[in-house]
C-alpha cells in the first residue's frame, strides 16, 4: 500500500463514519462501532444490508440494493455488514464483495466473540437470520425485512412514507 493510500485510510477510519469508509476495504464491526453504525443518516436514509457467505439469497439482495441507490444516490447511502468473523474470513468477505461488484460500498464485518451480542445491539428483535435489510431514515425511525427481497418490498424501501426531507 502506497504511503498516501495508508494516510488515506487512516484518515477515512478516525473519521468514523459508516459513508467515509467507502473504497476503505472491509471495516471491523465491534460493539462500540454499532451506534455509528444505525445511527440516522443526515437526510434521507441509510439502507443496511447484513449478509453471511453461507447465505443463498445475499448476493441478489445486495445488487438489488446497489442498484436502488444507485437510482437515488444523493437520498440513500447502502452498508453491507458481513455477519462472519472478519478475523477468520476477511478475505472470503472480501472476495465475496468484489466478486459481487459491492468493493465501491462501505463495507464492515463482524468481529466480536458473540455474533449474537451485535446482532441484538443492531437490532434487539433481529434473531440473526441473513439476508436481513435495516434502513434508518433521517428522522430515526427504522423499518427492517428478512430474507430475499421481493420487488413488492424493493418499491417499499424508497421512499418510506414521509422520508423525504
Amino acid at each position: 500500500m502506497t504511503r498516501m493510500k495508508q494516510i488515506l485510510v487512516a484518515l477515512l477510519l478516525a473519521a468514523g463514519g459508516p459513508a467515509l469508509a467507502a473504497g476503505a476495504g472491509v471495516q471491523p464491526l465491534g460493539a462500540q462501532q454499532v451506534a455509528q453504525l444505525v445511527a440516522p443518516p443526515a437526510h434521507g436514509e441509510r439502507i443496511i444490508m447484513f449478509w453471511a457467505l453461507s447465505c443463498a439469497y445475499c448476493e441478489p439482495n445486495m445488487e438489488a440494493l446497489a442498484k436502488l441507490q444507485r437510482t437515488h444516490a444523493q437520498d440513500i447511502e447502502f452498508v453491507t455488514v458481513a455477519t462472519d468473523d472478519i478475523r477468520h474470513y476477511g478475505a472470503d468477505i472480501d472476495q465475496r464483495l468484489q466478486d459481487a461488484g459491492m468493493a465501491g460500498y462501505p463495507a464492515w464485518a463482524y468481529t466480536e466473540a458473540t455474533p449474537q451480542r451485535l446482532n441484538f445491539l443492531i437490532d434487539p428483535e433481529w434473531g440473526g437470520e441473513t439476508p436481513r435489510t435495516l434502513v434508518v431514515l433521517a428522522d430515526g425511525r427504522r423499518s427492517a425485512v428478512s430474507g430475499r427481497l421481493t420487488a413488492a418490498e424493493l418499491g417499499q424501501l424508497w421512499p418510506l412514507p414521509d422520508a423525504r426531507h
